[in-house]
Parts: C-alpha cells; structure tokens; sequence
C-alpha cells in the first residue's frame, strides 16, 4: 500500500470516531430523557452495545459505500482522504455547536464533490435503486432522505398504540416498560454499530481492494474490530451537549415516550442495515423523539430547535460536496495524491 492508501485509511478510522461522536445520542438520549438511567451509566451501556453492534455487522452498507465513486484506484486514496476530511471539519464544528448534524451526509457530500474534481462527473457512482435496495449517492441519499420520516411516523404510531393499550395500567407497568426501553436502547446501538461501522469498515476495504492488498471486496476481522471499538470509543467520549439537544430539547417525555422512540429507530435502522442502505442513523433517532413529541403534545415540541437541525442536514451535503471539491483542487496543485 502506499503512503496515501495508509493515509486514508486513517481518516477513515477517524471519520469512524467522529460519527461515534455524532451518534452519542442514539442509544442513550431515551434512556436519560425518560430517566431510565444516569449519563455514566448510559454512555457505559452504549458502547459496549455498539462494540458488538460493529463486530457482528454484515457487509450490505460497506458494499454500497464502495459504490459512491468510480474513480481509478490511484485516485481512490487521495478522494477518500478529501471527503473523510471535509465530513470531519463540517461535523467536528457542527458537534461544537451542539447541532446534531449528519456526518454520513457530509461524507457522501465530500465523496462526491471530490469525486467530480478529480475524474469529472462520470466519475461519481450515481447510483439509483436495485429493487428496494439502494447503491450509490442517489440511492444512498433516498435512503437517507427516507428513514427519519419513517422512523418519525413510526414512533408516532407506536407512541399511540402504547397509550391506549396502557391507559388504564397502573404503576406496576413501570418497570417492564422501563426494563424494555434498556432493550430496545441496546437494539439502537447494535443498529448504529451495525450500519455506521460499516461506512468506515467499506471505505477501509475499497480501499484494500484497490491496493491489491486482498483479492475481493470482503470486509476482514481487523477491520471491523477496529472500527467497532473507535466508533463506540466516541459515543463514549464525547457528545454530552448534543445528548441533551436529542434528550430534552426537541421534547422531552416520560418512559412510553422513550419507549417508543427507541423501538422506532431500532427497526428503521435494523432495516436500513439488512437492505444495505447507509442512512443516517442520528437523524432517525432524531426523528424518533419529534414523532412522539408531536403526537402528544405539537405545541411542546421545541420547534425552532428542530428547524435549526433540520436547516444543518439539508446544507450539509452541498457544501461537503464544495468543500470536497476543493481539497481535491488544492490536492492537485501541490501536486499530492494526483
């Protein structure tokens, strides 16, 4: 491999650490917004959840990762290294501000605009739909722009159901109901381990691929232990502003609503994972916690808080694609990785 190749395949580690980062609410901002558990104990519990999350992960998102670009592989390391830099700076500002922002968009942003700097627009793997399974940028950014409206609508619909069916449940149903938010928080981080650890764990193997350094496009056990340990190691480490932006400040409920927020985001991204969609999993968790919110009680949902995080994802792409773009640019001019 070359020294772009290892090059990359750092940013790629990093880029893993830092949706760690980004997704440090998703399994953890229903366990404290229903006041199931402590912020310690819940950070504890969401890494080991997205450890075991990234290990046992198939290879379904890592496939279409490696579908956004059609670039020669001499040119793989240097795109790579001008996406994954980009999503880093746009979502390492963005979590400083404590907006939740999706570095998954950001990436397929920097991915593509760099894409285009370096081969031109043929060189960007559009994409489309196989079936109902997505591959590349198009059908990444449907998936995308699918699965929090889903993951909304279902934690709106599950957040009725329990209502009724608990209505006249008295206080004994506490405890079960508390004991199944800790389950279905677990699913999230196995989700969220699953489907985030494999963006890192696709890039790393295309890049493997292109380096001549294994014959197929097969995702080895070091990489996927590495990238399962950094993306837990950063929902563990940071993120407590915006843990508090997803647990309180878009609405904050009591246990149901955690209930149903994290059953909704469990089976959106389960199912984003099995179709081999790369979504944003903070969006659907995101999502999850406005749908309850609104089914309730609209007016309690903090809406400009939600316009504000909604405003970032939709500028986040375009300006990734620029920025990627441009680092290609000045790449060139340098004379690296061209």
């Amino acid at each position: 491999m070359s020294p772009a190749s290892y090059f990359a395949m750092a940013v790629a580690i990093g880029f893993a650490f830092m949706l760690g980062v980004s997704d440090a609410p998703n399994a953890s901002a229903s366990l404290i917004a229903s006041r199931c558990a402590s912020y310690r104990s819940s950070m504890a519990f969401s890494f080991a959840a997205h450890v075991c999350g990234g290990l046992i992960a198939g290879q379904a998102v890592a496939a279409t990762m490696s579908s956004l670009e059609h670039v020669s592989n001499r040119q793989l390391p240097g795109t790579y290294i001008a996406g994954g830099l980009v999503s880093l700076g746009f979502t390492l500002i963005a979590t400083r501000k404590a907006i939740p922002v999706s570095a998954s968009i950001g990436l397929v942003g920097g991915l593509a605009g760099a894409a285009i700097a370096s081969g031109g627009w043929h060189s960007v793997g559009w994409g489309g739909m196989h079936g109902v399974r997505p591959y590349g940028v198009l059908g990444t950014l449907l998936a995308i722009g699918i699965s929090p409206i889903v993951g909304g609508l279902v934690a709106a619909g599950l957040r009725r159901f329990l209502g009724r069916t608990l209505r006249k449940a008295g206080r004994e149903t506490l405890r079960p109901v508390r004991v199944a938010i800790w389950i279905t928080a677990g699913l999230v981080g196995l989700a969220d381990g699953s489907n985030d650890g494999q963006k890192a764990m696709g890039l790393m193997t295309a890049l493997l691929v292109a380096a001549h350094s294994i014959p197929s496009f097969a995702v080895p056990f070091w990489t996927r232990l590495v990238v399962a340990v950094v993306l837990a190691l950063g929902t563990a480490s940071g993120g407590r502003k915006i843990i508090q932006t997803v647990s309180s400040r878009f609405y904050r409920g009591g246990p149901l609503d955690g209930l149903a927020a994290q059953g909704a985001a469990a089976v959106s991204i389960l199912g984003s994972a099995w179709l081999g969609a790369p979504v944003s999993t903070s969006t659907v968790v995101a999502s999850g916690m406005i749908g309850v919110g609104a089914s309730r009680r609209y007016r309690h949902v903090h809406w400009p808080t939600v316009r504000t995080v909604v405003s970032a994802w939709v500028i986040t792409l375009p300006v990734c694609a620029v920025l990627g773009a441009g680092a290609v640019e000045i790449f060139k001019m340098i004379g690296v990785f061209q």
